[in-house]
Order: structure tokens, then C-alpha cells, then sequence
């Protein structure tokens, strides 16, 4: 139960660096082109909220949940999202740099028109994302659940795919380099050798 509630309140354009919340229930709060570096909000939950055209560095978002939240065109650079989950969000154009989002859930959010690079994402929950055509490059993905994910044509270059099962994932047409082809095929059950001599 959130200690205290904060509802309709505009912050549009709001500077919120420095600020810290512990246990805050946020209800239709406009952040819209909110400035953020380095406020922290722990055990938050935000509900139609809207994030977008934010720009977020070093915050941390810690065990908090979004629900219903839009976060179009919004940039979170080294933040922290562990252990926070999201249901009934929307992605467009968001981009996120490196930070750490460990064991976040994101089951069957739309990532498809979304920018992720060089991301920590142990342990997620990425069940049935749709990430079709997106770029997620350099993401740390391992043992993340990524059971009937879409990754089709999405660019995976440098990722970390130790945790993909390519029968449980659409991979068509995705971008890998060289180690992670040899990845995949591992995890399919076959083994890769030198060519054989004449």
C-alpha cells in the first residue's frame, strides 16, 4: 500500500533531479519534457502517467510498477529499473542507454519502435515481447525469459543471446554477429567444427 498519493498534478517540464520518493502512488501525473538526473523513486507506482519527450540520467526507478503509462520519445541514459514491471505501457520511440534493468517485467510490451543499447537485462521478464525491427544492441540478456519473444529483424549485434532458445523466439531475419550464430546453433543441439580436410 503507497503511503502517500500524488493525482493529476502537472509537471510538465519539471526539473526533478535530485528528488527522492519512497512508496508514492503517482495517478494521471503529466511529466511530459521532465528533466531528471539523478532522482531516485523506490517502491513507486506510477498509473497513467505520461513520460513522454523525458530525459532521465542516473535515476533510479527501483521495484516500482507502471501501469497504463506512456512513454513516447522519452531517453533514460545509466538508470536503474530493477525489479520494476510495466503493464499496459506504450514505447514509441523511447530510447534507453546502458543502465541496469535486471529483472524487470516487460511481458508482452510493444518494443518494436523502441531503442535499447547497452542495457543490463538479467533476469528479465521479456515473455512475448514484440520487438520486430527494433535495435537492441549490446543488451546483457542473460537468463532472461524470452519464451514466444518477436525479434524478428530486430539488430541483436553484440547482446548477450546465452539465454535465447531459437525454437521459442522468431529470430527471422535478425542482425547477429559471428559468436552469437555460434550461440544459436549451440543451443539448437548442434556443435560447430572446422571445416573438414579435402
Amino acid at each position: 500500500m503507497s503511503e502517500t498519493e500524488v493525482r493529476r498534478a502537472d509537471w510538465y517540464g519539471e526539473d526533478l533531479s535530485g528528488q527522492e520518493h519512497t512508496g508514492v502512488a503517482f495517478v494521471d501525473v503529466d511529466l511530459t519534457e521532465a528533466t531528471d538526473d539523478g532522482a531516485v523513486f523506490t517502491d513507486c507506482t506510477f498509473r497513467d502517467c505520461r513520460f513522454n519527450l523525458s530525459r532521465h540520467t542516473d535515476a533510479a526507478f527501483l521495484n516500482c510498477t507502471f501501469s497504463g503509462c506512456s512513454f513516447f520519445d522519452a531517453t533514460f541514459t545509466d538508470c536503474k529499473f530493477t525489479g520494476s514491471a510495466f503493464e499496459r505501457c506504450s514505447f514509441d520511440l523511447m530510447t534507453v542507454e546502458r543502465g541496469d534493468w535486471s529483472f524487470v517485467a516487460l511481458p508482452g510490451a510493444d518494443l518494436t519502435r523502441a531503442t535499447l543499447a547497452g542495457t543490463r537485462l538479467r533476469e528479465a521478464d521479456l515473455t512475448a515481447v514484440r520487438a520486430a525491427g527494433a535495435n537492441l544492441r549490446g543488451l546483457d540478456l542473460s537468463a532472461a525469459a524470452l519464451r514466444d519473444a518477436d525479434l524478428s529483424g530486430a539488430d541483436l549485434r553484440g547482446s548477450d543471446l546465452s539465454a535465447v532458445d531459437p525454437r521459442e523466439v522468431d529470430l527471422t531475419g535478425a542482425q547477429i554477429d559471428v559468436a552469437q550464430a555460434v550461440v544459436l546453433v549451440t543451443a539448437l543441439g548442434l556443435r560447430v567444427r572446422p571445416d573438414a580436410p579435402d
